[in-house]
């Protein structure tokens, strides 16, 4: 009977650092990588933006086929995304893309997941309004125009927000 609980013992240990993250599984396509850096003209970043790029889709920034970024190409002096000190509280070192996905739990002034805390950017709020911020799974991945930004992929909707990585631990 020993050899059967110490083989349980390692088991469970080994699963512990699966408990915030999983494989993706029955949900849309995840996007296998972020989007690439935008050198188009920028495109309007007015609030009356229409994202829904074909009928049906939501019209919030989004990702179709797990591939086409919809709505990320702003540029890079976008002003809704400029920082003046973008890495203040440090990079993430968490993991990016679909191999990485976490669960949302609220905190006040954003969310966090395996201790690393986040707060969506004010010009995205209106794009998650309808995320569940108790249970709905994320996937980051780095912003390659927007400095001191990531994107947070929703799994459940297909949709994405800026977020900026507040450090592990508490918040600040």
């Amino acid at each position: 009977m020993r050899p059967i609980q110490i083989t349980f013992a390692a088991l469970l240990a080994l699963a512990v650092p699966a408990l915030g993250q999983h494989e993706a599984g029955s949900h849309p396509p995840l996007p296998s990588q972020g989007p690439a850096a935008y050198h188009g003209q920028p495109q309007a970043s007015d609030a009356n933006r229409n994202y829904a790029d074909q009928p049906g889709h939501p019209n919030v920034p989004h990702v179709d086929g797990g591939r086409t970024w919809v709505g990320h190409d702003t540029g890079p002096n976008d002003p809704r995304y400029h920082l003046n000190n973008p890495w203040r509280l440090g990079r993430f070192t968490g993991g990016f893309g679909p191999a990485h996905v976490w669960r949302l739990v609220p905190a006040s002034g954003g969310f966090w997941f395996n201790g690393w805390f986040w707060s969506v950017a004010a010009a995205d709020l209106a794009f998650c309004s309808d995320w569940l911020w108790d249970s709905d799974e994320v996937a980051i991945y780095a912003d390659p125009d927007h400095v001191g930004w990531y994107l947070a992929y929703n799994i459940r909707l297909g949709t994405y927000v800026h977020v900026m990585y507040l450090g592990p631990g508490k918040l600040r």
